[in-house]
């Protein structure tokens, strides 16, 4: 922000311009911020769909606002510790408070640990995530990758259990608090794992002729959340999961390339 304009003040001081474009992607950080904290309050008012949906509308807004920094041109240092601080709110601790109001705390101090290990390995995730912004020795091949499971997809994996629920395939989340557990510790784990996963955020460009395509999925995607958000929300991340496997493989393909080049 070296070359922003600046104004003197009245009192021989001065000040900063703000370009409007460093404030655009900030404005839907809070936004997302505000969605996950409003999640915890319907929560407690026993609204889980709606504290579901909060979070679910957070995990959108972040794919949102980093995307629209990059095409503002509007990084910035403040924006990416602000969008982290947001993450762990959004994608650590309101999915853990909602898990154990919901389910786990029918496993009492033990449920309660499971809480605290997703919240904290979102930390975990966050903070190795930044470090890794400043690796000069990165490869490039490894850009179009995550370092285990990124923080959203970690909150919309171990929100599963409220899925099944709304869709009557469990009558009650306290009974099956025993089989949720292990789900929660394993998304917890591949946060913090060293697991290639693919990321999105280095594809810029598609093919022309994929553009409709892409277009037509997007829309059929948003027909389906509005219509059927429960069993659109299992398949996506179903998928998700299946694509891991997937991820490994390519990026061990790409290491193996790179290696002998």
């Amino acid at each position: 922000m070296a070359s922003e304009p600046k104004q003197t003040g009245g009192n021989g001081g001065t000040f900063r311009m703000v370009p409007v474009r460093y404030l655009a992607p900030n404005l839907i950080t809070l936004l997302a911020l505000c969605s996950g904290v409003t999640a915890i309050r319907f929560a407690f008012e026993g609204r889980f769909e709606i504290a579901v949906s909060a979070v679910i509308l957070a995990i959108f807004l972040d794919a949102i606002d980093g995307r629209l920094a990059r095409y503002l041109k509007g990084t910035s240092r403040f924006g990416a510790e602000l969008d982290s601080l947001a993450d762990f709110v959004n994608f650590g601790v309101a999915p853990a408070i909602l898990l154990y109001i919901w389910t786990l705390n029918s496993l009492k101090t033990m449920g309660w640990i499971i809480c605290l290990m997703l919240a904290i390995a979102c930390a975990l995730r966050l903070a190795r995530f930044n470090v890794a912004l400043d690796d000069p020795n990165k490869p490039a091949y490894a850009n179009a990758f995550f370092s285990g499971i990124p923080a959203p997809a970690g909150a919309g994996l171990a929100m599963i259990p409220f899925y099944l629920g709304f869709l009557k395939i469990i009558p009650d989340g306290h009974d099956w608090a025993m089989w949720f557990a292990p789900l929660v510790v394993a998304v917890a784990v591949l946060m913090v794992s060293r697991v290639p996963t693919y990321s999105g955020k280095s594809v810029r460009k598609v093919p022309r002729e994929m553009v409709l395509p892409i277009l037509a999925a997007a829309a059929l995607l948003i027909v389906c959340l509005i219509s059927f958000p429960w069993h659109t929300m299992l398949l996506v991340w179903g998928v998700y999961l299946a694509l891991i496997p997937l991820s490994w493989l390519s990026y061990r393909r790409l290491k193996a390339a790179h290696s002998k080049g």
